[in-house]
């Protein structure tokens, strides 16, 4: 598109009255001596559980509060959102301390007073309890969900296990659970598989009974067969991380990690084995709890089933509130220590054998670690640090290990593989961060952007400002890829229901999903990691809107390389931007297989939703122009990519093919 399409396209769109428009010109130089290869990890993602993220998110289990934990361990105790199907005359509802499960010791009794005859006839369908889920369970028609429980009766029992509306008036599917007393007269497991014959994303999960007695229900899970290669976690959810091409996976957090107290901050060893022995926790600094059926062993799998490379953030006995003093810190070393071998460790060594029991023999692909969150400058962070870095580097000298102290300006004064660096801030801030590391010293640590986004007014709850902004730091980023290793955004996810944090990259509700334009952008940058840079140099006399880079890359579907130049158009004046480039051989570009993509919208506050989820979204089409010089419109406030199809013996760069990533 040309600016004179541009031009009428605005014209469509709004009173033609006359439009500014801007000249500029791009210079690509395709040489040998301009060409610098890029990170192979540059860009990945950051999972925090943060929104219900992971709980209610990410991780596929249906049922909230499926062990009656969430409560506390004292009894009688808090069973919510589980609720009671029937009235006081026909069954009493409570729990206690009787579960078989040694860490997780609270179970739900129900004592069911009416019966199917006599004087006190339960009513139709029965009385017992329902789980909405995580504001309703997403039921659809010809799929298979496993439902599996703990029972215990006092007598012979016959329990409906069904999956129902959001009022219980339409059954989706169920089946009866019936057994003798002698059955379960102790702590019984069963396994119910459910297939739905109709859709509802409100459902909710119903355990009913019409016969007089004593059940105590513990540990209730419902989880969908059909998840991201069998492991357990939401298919379309983890199918938008995939798109993304990660060459990284950070994790669990962020403040997850920390806690406002330590008694409520993510432990890793609480959270791996038997599902029904994890203990849960009660995350007090995003406010809610989650059973951490989504732990440590789960992020390594989702790591490896991503294809990338995980990034464990560990507690280095710091908090928002409460710290291990130094001299006390050995415990919290040792944690960490059996973490990587829990990772890493042979399946004969004694965490690693754990990893083997719950069915990965093979060692993880560990090699990042980060000590702590955000926890620089706090009293007792450099001297826990340190105690940290010489342990974990003389048991594992190949781990890089990551600092939270910030040396973008000045060097660390302490050692490190790489050190955080994070920024929430103004599209604008943002915008002219593109600069930020272009004066960082070549030598030393490398920075590992963890956490970055635009926040406030300029974001709402994603818009096209902020995520033009972020394009333009990430070409920064790009550029000076020689001392950033990794960059991610944050946060990820956001559960519609419970926005603790806004905005984020993926927005989802038990069944709906879009990306906002900050996804998007990303997706613009998939095939950077491990590709070529070039010189790009733009010249304009006034604006100071525009940011572009100028990437080489491999494509593995098609196996073609194609040299992709990105350019951000900041501010509000359309450009007729002239690009040529250099280096290549005469006639080297094809006329057909190139294409321009845009992202852009009539509002630079534009945002997508669940009514349109496409309203801000990357456009496609073929380059009808692609040559080494040619005239390109950019609208006004947009971001576009141009892949020009070149052939590899037309480069005159001498690019050896191991440096051209391979997406």
């Amino acid at each position: 598109m040309g600016v004179l399409e541009v031009l009428l396209c605005c014209c469509l769109v709004l009173p033609c009255f006359a439009v500014e428009v801007q000249t500029a010109q791009l210079i690509v130089d395709a040489s040998q001596a301009s060409g610098r290869p890029i990170s192979p990890t540059l860009f990945g993602l950051f999972f925090e559980e943060i929104n219900h993220a992971g709980a209610g998110g990410l991780w596929a289990e249906l049922v909230n509060n499926r062990g009656f934990e969430a409560g506390g361990p004292n009894t009688p105790s808090n069973i919510d959102p589980w609720s009671i199907i029937g009235s006081e005359s026909s069954l009493l509802v409570s729990t206690d301390r009787s579960s078989c499960f040694e860490r997780n010791k609270v179970a739900l009794r129900m004592e069911v007073l009416c019966d199917s005859q006599g004087a006190n006839i339960c009513p139709a369908g029965g009385v017992g309890i329902y789980n909405p889920g995580f504001w309703g369970m997403n039921v659809e028609k010809g799929k298979t969900y496993s439902v599996t429980l703990y029972v215990r009766s006092s007598g012979a029992i016959n329990v409906s296990v069904s999956l129902t509306s959001s009022n219980g008036l339409q059954t989706l599917a169920a089946e009866n659970i019936m057994a003798s007393v002698s059955e379960v007269s102790n702590w019984t497991k069963f396994n119910v598989l459910l297939e739905a014959k109709g859709t509802n994303p409100s459902s909710r999960l119903q355990l009913t009974t019409a016969r007089k007695g004593l059940i105590w229900f513990d540990q209730v899970s419902a989880m969908p067969l059909d998840t991201y290669k069998g492991h357990g976690f939401r298919k379309d959810l983890v199918d938008m991380l995939a798109d993304m091409k990660p060459q990284f996976l950070r994790f669990p957090g962020g403040c997850f990690v920390e806690g406002e107290w330590l008694r409520n901050a993510f432990r890793w060893k609480e959270t791996i084995g038997q599902w029904e022995e994890r203990t849960g926790h009660f995350g007090d600094v995003w406010m809610y709890w989650t059973d951490d059926g989504l732990g440590y062993f789960e992020f390594l799998q989702l790591a490896e089933d991503l294809g990338t490379r995980p990034i464990w953030v560990f507690n280095n006995g710091i908090s928002h509130n409460d710290q291990v003093d130094t001299s006390n810190i050995l415990p919290f070393v040792q944690e960490a220590l059996d973490g990587i071998e829990f990772a890493r460790g042979s399946p004969d060594s004694s965490w690693g054998s754990i990893r083997a029991t719950m069915g990965h023999p093979e060692p993880f692909d560990l090699r990042y670690v980060a000590v702590g969150n955000e926890d620089c400058g706090k009293k007792n962070y450099q001297g826990n640090y340190l105690k940290f870095y010489s342990a974990i580097k003389h048991a594992y000298p190949d781990i890089q290990i990551i600092s939270n102290c910030d040396g973008s300006s000045h060097p660390l004064d302490h050692p490190a593989d790489l050190y955080d660096f994070h920024v929430y801030t103004s599209a604008s801030n943002m915008f002219s961060m593109a600069h930020q590391f272009d004066r960082t010293p070549r030598k030393g640590p490398k920075a590992f952007v963890s956490e970055y986004a635009v926040t406030g007014k300029d974001a709402g709850g994603g818009s096209l400002l902020a995520a033009l902004a972020e394009a333009g730091f990430l070409i920064g980023l790009e550029k000076n890829s020689d001392v950033v290793e990794m960059a991610s955004y944050a946060p990820l996810f956001v559960n519609a229901n419970n926005k603790r944090w806004s905005p984020d990259a993926i927005v989802f509700n038990s069944s709906q999903l879009y990306g906002t334009p900050s996804y998007w952008v990303q997706c613009f940058f998939s095939e950077s990691s491990g590709a070529t840079i070039f010189n790009a140099t733009l010249q304009t006399e006034s604006s100071t809107s525009l940011l572009a880079s100028a990437i080489l890359w491999k494509s593995s579907e098609d196996q073609k390389t194609y040299l992709r130049i990105k350019i951000v158009n900041f501010g509000s004046n359309i450009v007729n931007l002239r690009i040529r480039v250099d280096g290549l051989e005469p006639n080297s570009v094809s006329m057909s297989g190139s294409t321009k993509t845009v992202l852009t919208s009539k509002n630079v506050m534009d945002e997508n939703s669940f009514d349109e989820p496409k309203k801000v979204i990357p456009n496609l089409g073929l380059l009808e122009n692609a040559g080494e010089e040619m005239d390109v419109g950019l609208s006004a406030h947009s971001f576009t990519s141009i892949d020009l199809l070149v052939e590899p013996s037309h480069l005159t760069t001498g690019t050896n093919s191991s440096s051209i990533s391979s997406s």
